[in-house]
């Protein structure tokens, strides 16, 4: 027996989990189960499911899951099941399990998706034909935008999720919640230092003294971008679903657009360079033109965007900077942390160059 096959059978034993399927998932149908991995990391492993009718998709933890994952995927399996009652486009979640008794850890079934995915390599994002050329690549970002504002439409309390985050004061924790974050990457990444970041400081002066939007509470999808997101097949770019939903909770979904936004072109600075863009600048619209577009589609007022779209870089570079440390802990390869501490470095220069042209 291969790894790979030892591997499957303990991630997805047929026997019990044939009984829960059937118990629990009709819609599946009723013959013979087939499974296959379909892809797997540290945090989760996705495996497809056949029973001659259709494939679904089960998502669970792997065999040792990191800390924190066996939760995630209960949490995630929640906001799902709760946006079946939504328009918002996503995977239908047919239904979930925490009893470790079936496979061995907490588990949900999903749809499979039709569509395709943007896919990330060689530190660019690659679109399938016609969507990696003019004019369909264009509108990508909004079609993503779309799912956005109606992820922020969404009465989050009337589809069961008044408990989904922590109750209020969302945007006063932000930037003590990812300094904090930031400050314990040298315990966590053993061998990461700690490095200098030029315009940190002013940033986060900046944050902690400009006056702070009124908060306005709904759903967050947490990691916005095109990798997480599928499309339908063929022109115009139309969303399909929004998928890793991990680090979805309950906030000020604006935080959303302006994480999404941050690389785009700018038409305060239209000169700025795009050292470590992932996408091309010049085939998307200005942040801008999103936000205007985000705005006119929730009722949110544009005034605010300049205050989140700080608020995101600074999330952006205290987050992205644990992928530097932990290819200095030998958890990644090394170019992949030169690769993000070239966009941590570039954040927060950028960010406070900004500050500075505001005075």
């Amino acid at each position: 027996m291969s790894g790979i096959e030892h591997n499957l059978d303990e991630l997805a034993p047929i026997g019990p989990l044939t009984d829960w399927l059937d118990a629990h998932v009709p819609e599946l149908g009723k013959g013979p189960l087939k499974t296959a991995i379909l892809s797997g990391g540290t945090s989760n492993v996705v495996l497809t499911l056949d029973r001659g009718e259709g494939r679904m998709v089960m998502r669970r933890p792997p065999a040792v899951p990191p800390p924190g994952a066996e939760k995630g995927v209960l949490r995630e399996a929640r906001i799902l099941t709760a946006l079946n009652q939504t328009d918002v486009p996503h995977p239908i979640c047919y239904g979930a399990c925490e009893d470790p008794s079936v496979v061995g850890r907490p588990f949900y079934v999903m749809e499979m998706v039709d569509g395709w995915a943007p896919n990330l390599r060689d530190e660019k994002i690659h679109n399938e034909p016609p969507f990696d050329r003019m004019p369909y690549e264009y509108g990508i970002p909004f079609a993503i935008v779309d799912g956005l504002i109606k992820l922020a439409n969404v009465d989050y309390e009337a589809i069961g999720l008044r408990d989904y985050g922590k109750p209020g004061k969302f945007l006063e924790r932000r930037v003590d919640g990812w300094a904090g974050q930031l400050a314990t990457y040298p315990e966590r990444y053993k061998g990461y230092e700690p490095r200098h970041f030029e315009g940190y400081a002013e940033t986060e002066e900046w944050l902690r003294h400009s006056k702070m939007p009124e908060e306005v509470r709904g759903i967050i999808h947490g990691d916005v971008g095109t990798p997480n997101m599928m499309f339908q097949w063929g022109p115009p770019a139309r969303l399909a679903a929004m998928i890793d939903w991990e680090l979805s909770t309950i906030g000020d979904p604006m935080i959303d657009i302006a994480w999404f936004t941050g690389g785009m072109r700018d038409e305060e600075n239209p000169d700025k360079e795009f050292p470590t863009a992932l996408n091309n600048p010049a085939h998307f619209p200005t942040k801008q033109e999103l936000a205007r577009y985000y705005c006119a589609g929730t009722g949110r007022n544009i005034e605010d965007f300049r205050w989140f779209s700080i608020l995101s870089r600074f999330k952006s570079g205290c987050l992205l900077e644990y992928k530097v440390a932990a290819a200095e802990a030998g958890h990644l390869p090394k170019e992949t942390g030169r690769f993000f501490a070239r966009i941590v470095d570039n954040v927060f220069q950028e960010t406070a160059a900004e500050i500075a042209r505001m005075k």
